[in-house]
């Protein structure tokens, strides 16, 4: 006999909203966002729905979980996933310093369903002289004024 694991709850949530989202129209990425126990906050894709391609599930479920709670931070809090975060919003649960990140489905699963994040991870890992999108660093002298203003601020809130 299998005992159930404590996340599964919380992911079949998310599965469940990535089945809905399909059926309303919208990419099969649900996410929520889970802070002792109870859900502060879910999120589904909206990228073609709001036009908006950083609208993933896990974005959005962040984005409404901060709103919420009145804080940048979601230290405390677990992140579930239908799927493995892309590097979007792998790198938007980092900022929200979200305590753990829990997923259904893999990259592989993904690129089963269409979506391929691979070339994602992999662009990532190469020289960026090889991307198809060059990412150029054009200085000015006044580069460092934004970070010069920000460190000069005395009551600028830290992250």
């Amino acid at each position: 006999m299998t005992l159930a694991h404590p996340d599964h709850p919380f992911l079949r949530t998310a599965v469940d909203l990535a089945v809905a989202n399909v059926a309303d129209g919208g990419g099969p990425f649900g996410a929520l966002i889970v802070r002792d126990g109870e859900v502060v906050a879910t999120g589904q894709n909206r990228v073609t729905r709001d036009l908006d391609p950083t609208a993933h599930a896990e974005v959005t479920a962040i984005r409404r979980a901060c709103t919420v709670l009145d804080d940048f931070s979601l230290a405390g809090c677990t992140l579930y996933t239908s799927c493995e975060p892309c590097p979007l919003c792998l790198a938007a649960a980092l900022w929200a310093r979200v305590d753990r990140v829990v997923y259904a489905a893999d990259r592989d699963d993904a690129a089963r369903g269409g979506f391929d994040d691979r070339a994602f991870y992999e662009l990532f890992a190469s020289d960026r002289a090889t991307w198809p999108t060059p990412v150029d660093l054009v200085g000015v002298a006044e580069s460092f004024d934004p970070f010069h203003a920000w460190l000069s601020k005395d009551d600028r809130t830290h992250y």
